[in-house]
């Protein structure tokens, strides 16, 4: 089973990544694809029409986001029918219903829970009632993800961790969060595509990789998106991958041979592949 990120690693943009929809194509002849987004803005279906648009053959069914990921975390706080206020757009209402919960926008119904997601649409108001009900402090508050910003056509934008810090400066707590790098979202992959083998494959080291290996599932970096080799060399464990990739051809290839070594002054090198750019040297402290 391959599991992947989207932005950075299908696409970037409106273009595709170069081999990304070959590779990702090649991969579903021999094993189960899942896409997974933190993208709580549009429904699984928007994402699959998205991703066919690039040539891939996709279904809504092969889509996992972090308001799926987010409704099924609500089910463990709340009972089922439980009123629900929703602060997000069609993306994540659609899917609170679909859970069975009732789905209100204001505080006034005395909802059990609040979900919070990003729509480019939200302002002041919903962000008010979500502050009103959880001024009760007995009230669940469950975030979809918490992306600091997000890329648009033209340039970076506040993401939902923006807005969710909004809220929280009015109610001084924080939510329970769905999306990467938390578990539930690769809860939720791993409940829908089953699989004994799974890997999961992202461009960010922060959300992608820590989450996957948090959720104890091998992960893959591939170089076409945010983080790069630097960063790869200056991470801390839990947000090392267990395979660096310079694209997703790198899939149907034979991993490099990775040797370790040490210095008599004690420093650590790693040359993979002999490529001598991703040495890694550090100097243990004395």
């Amino acid at each position: 089973m391959v599991l992947t990120d989207l932005d950075g690693v299908v696409y970037r943009g409106r273009n595709a990544i170069p081999h990304a929809v070959e590779a990702l194509t090649r991969a579903a002849t021999s094993a189960r694809v899942g896409y997974i987004t933190n993208n709580a803005s549009r429904r699984p279906a928007d994402v699959a029409e998205h991703l066919e648009r690039y040539g891939l053959q996709v279904t809504a069914d092969d889509v996992v986001t972090s308001s799926q990921a987010g409704a099924r975390l609500l089910a463990t706080l709340v009972p089922a029918g439980s009123t629900v206020l929703v602060i997000g757009g069609l993306g994540l209402t659609t899917i609170v219903e679909q859970a069975g919960f009732v789905v209100t926008d204001s505080a006034d119904d005395s909802p059990a829970a609040v979900i919070q997601g990003f729509s480019p649409d939200l302002g002041w108001q919903q962000l008010a009632e979500a502050s009103f009900a959880l001024a009760d402090a007995s009230v669940p508050w469950v975030a979809t993800n918490m992306d600091w910003s997000i890329p648009v056509e033209r340039g970076i934008a506040p993401g939902n961790g923006t807005l969710v810090a909004a809220v929280h400066q009015a109610v001084s707590r924080m939510p329970v969060v769905a999306g990467k790098p938390e578990r539930p979202i690769f809860d939720a992959a791993l409940a829908r595509f089953g699989g004994e083998r799974p890997l999961f494959i992202g461009d960010r080291l922060d959300t992608d990789i820590k989450g996957a290996n948090d959720a104890g599932i091998p992960s893959v970096l591939v170089l076409t998106g945010i983080d790069q080799p630097k960063q790869v060399l200056a991470a801390d464990q839990r947000s090392r991958p267990t395979y660096v990739l310079k694209d997703l051809r790198g899939l149907h290839e034979p991993y490099p041979v990775t040797i370790r070594s040490e210095d008599p002054d004690g420093t650590r090198r790693v040359t993979v592949g002999g490529v001598d750019r991703l040495d890694a040297r550090a100097r243990r402290p004395r």
